[in-house]
This record gives structure tokens, C-alpha cells and sequence, in this order.
């Protein structure tokens, strides 16, 4: 069964933003009025991010369950997923971040992994989403062993998180380690089908010049969970490779200074086309959630309500029925 939900992160563009209850509330209705049933959580670190990881959550809402009451009351069915960069700092334990392409690190890679996904299991969500590697500007390009070593890491990771019954989906984004020389589809190959799971972000693909649609397509039997999310521009000057990209390139556009480098799913200038990813993810007969996401949006309940008309009026009937709502039906109801 395929369930609709939304992620949390564009609600909080600075890192001292969306920390106080009433603005989860309110973030939460709207997601629900609009028609998701779910929503996704970015994992960090200390009071700036209450919706963070356990202890800041126990913290905030009395304990996980108290959250979950809580995303429940806004008539949501529950978290469907959590983010994490195993890279970043947690503070609750005084870690620093662990890099999964150090050997060294995966026992306190693993037990984050855990304690996320032990809280996972209690909010009713199912996959664990995780950043294989840094950026590429703190890698450089993966060579074979490098692959290898993450290939290992991360299937340590998903043995452990089974437990809980939450699945691991490694998110690949367009400034990735692994964008450079095939590093991809050299990791897909290199990993565990049967524990390795991917989360497929139909922008980021579309940023780094890769198909989303073929890529599915290729990899559906990997595909444990979905992003969907327009793209504005494709990252064809390879800036990616630039140290400190998150902020240069991601957060201050480039050397194009790009504005927005994701957009609502039916922006007419947008790059992705979400009805021909989801008619493909009918094809492949997923199972699972979609989370629609629009990171970085100046205007983050206006970008939820675009979204969910896109999602309750073209893209669920695509799901429902040999009877498919096309480009130009969405453009004539516009109309009207």
C-alpha cells in the first residue's frame, strides 16, 4: 500500500527556527489538512531541534508516545520516517559524528542507528533514511575499497535496525561522495538487496543529471522509500565537488546563485515530472510511503497546500485505477 506523507525539515530553513510547540501544531494541521497522512523527521541534535532524535523529543513531549499522542491529534496516522546524517553531532552523547567510510566508527554509528530507529518503532514508522557518506568535497571520488568499506557499514546498520522492524533506505542527494565516477550504481551494487534498501529523492537524482524514472526503473527491487520533490536547475558545472558545498552551493545557490533549487511538484519550470515517476512506481508495484517534500521554501504552508492539491487531485488517482489524470487534465482544472 502505498500512504502519503510529508516532510518536516522545509518548516525550519535556520537552525533556531520551529522550536516551539506551537509551531509543530500548527506545521502538523497542515500537513493533515492537506492531505497527508504522515509525516517525516529530520534527526539532530540539542533544544534548537526538539523533533530531533529521543531524548530531545522525551524532552519536549513528556516521551515518544507523548509525541505520537501528539502528531495523532493533529489526524495524522503517525511518523512515517526519520532522516538522519550520521556525519552531524549529537550532543546528547558528546559525539562528534561518525564517518561510515571509518571502520572505527560503525560501533557508534550502529547505536545512533538504533536509538533512532527504537523511537521509529514506537511513532508506527517504518525506514530509517541515512546519508551514506559526506559530500564529495569532504570524500573526493570513492574508489572500489571506499565503496566496499560503506557497503559493509551500512549493512551492519540495517541488520541491527531490523530488530525494530524499520528498514533502512540510504538517501543519495546531488552533492554526494558518491555522485562522482559511478559511485551510485557501484555502491548499489556492492551492497545487500536483502538489507541495503535505497530512498529514491526524485530532485536530488534530477540535480545530479541522473533519471529518476530510470532509475527506478533499474532499481525498483531496491527502492524502500520515496521522495518526491521538483527540481529548478541541474547541477551541470559539477559544483558539487566544492569544499563546503552544503552551504556554498545547497543553501547560497553557486556561482549561478540558483534561488531555489527545489520547487513545488506542479511548478510549470519544474524538471521533474511527478506523474510519469508515479505512473512508474505503479508499474513496479510499490510498497510504501511517499514523502513530498519542498526544502528550503520561503513560504512553507503555502508550498504543503500547492503540493497537496497536486497529490489528492493528480497524483493519487493515478494510483487508484486504470483511469490516469494526465499533464492536461491537471492544466484544465487549473483553469477552471
Amino acid at each position: 500500500m502505498i500512504r502519503w506523507s510529508y516532510g518536516i525539515n522545509q518548516f525550519k530553513p535556520q537552525f533556531d527556527d520551529f522550536t516551539r510547540r506551537r509551531e509543530h501544531e500548527r506545521a502538523l494541521r497542515v500537513i493533515s489538512i492537506s492531505g497527508f497522512t504522515g509525516v517525516e523527521l529530520s534527526a539532530g541534535s540539542g533544544r534548537w531541534e526538539p523533533l530531533g532524535n529521543p531524548t530531545q523529543i522525551a524532552a519536549n513531549f513528556g516521551s515518544v508516545a507523548g509525541f505520537r499522542e501528539f502528531v495523532e491529534d493533529a489526524a495524522l496516522d503517525s511518523v512515517s520516517s526519520w532522516v538522519w546524517d550520521p556525519t552531524a553531532p549529537f550532543q546528547e552523547d558528546l559525539s562528534h559524528g561518525t564517518d561510515p567510510l571509518d571502520p572505527e566508527a560503525r560501533p557508534l554509528l550502529v547505536e545512533h542507528a538504533r536509538w533512532l530507529a527504537k523511537a521509529l518503532e514506537e511513532l508506527g514508522g517504518s525506514v530509517l533514511v541515512a546519508r551514506p557518506c559526506a559530500g564529495a568535497g569532504r570524500t573526493g571520488p570513492l574508489d572500489d575499497a571506499a565503496i566496499e568499506r560503506l557497503a559493509s557499514t551500512w549493512q551492519l546498520v540495517g541488520e541491527a535496525i531490523a530488530e525494530y522492524g524499520v528498514r533502512l533506505g540510504l538517501h543519495f542527494d546531488f552533492l554526494s561522495g558518491l555522485r562522482a565516477d559511478g559511485g551510485l550504481e557501484r555502491f548499489v551494487a556492492a551492497s545487500d538487496p536483502d538489507v541495503v534498501g535505497l530512498t529514491l529523492d526524485t530532485a536530488e537524482l534530477t540535480i545530479a543529471g541522473i533519471d529518476p524514472v530510470r532509475f527506478l526503473e533499474r532499481h525498483a527491487d531496491r527502492v524502500v522509500h520515496v521522495q518526491l520533490k521538483n527540481a529548478a536547475v541541474v547541477d551541470d558545472l559539477e559544483e558539487y565537488r566544492q569544499p563546503a558545498a552544503e552551504y556554498g552551493v545547497l543553501r547560497a545557490g553557486g556561482s549561478r546563485a540558483v534561488p531555489r533549487w527545489f520547487l513545488e511538484l506542479g511548478a510549470s519550470d519544474g524538471l521533474v515530472d511527478s506523474t510519469k515517476f508515479v505512473r512508474a512506481l505503479r508499474e513496479c508495484d510499490y510498497d510504501g510511503w511517499i514523502v513530498v517534500e519542498s526544502d528550503f521554501t520561503p513560504h512553507p504552508a503555502t508550498s504543503v497546500m500547492l503540493n497537496g492539491w497536486e497529490m489528492q487531485h493528480v497524483l493519487a488517482p493515478i494510483l487508484q485505477g486504470p483511469s490516469t489524470t494526465t499533464s492536461d487534465t491537471r492544466n484544465e482544472r487549473a483553469l477552471t
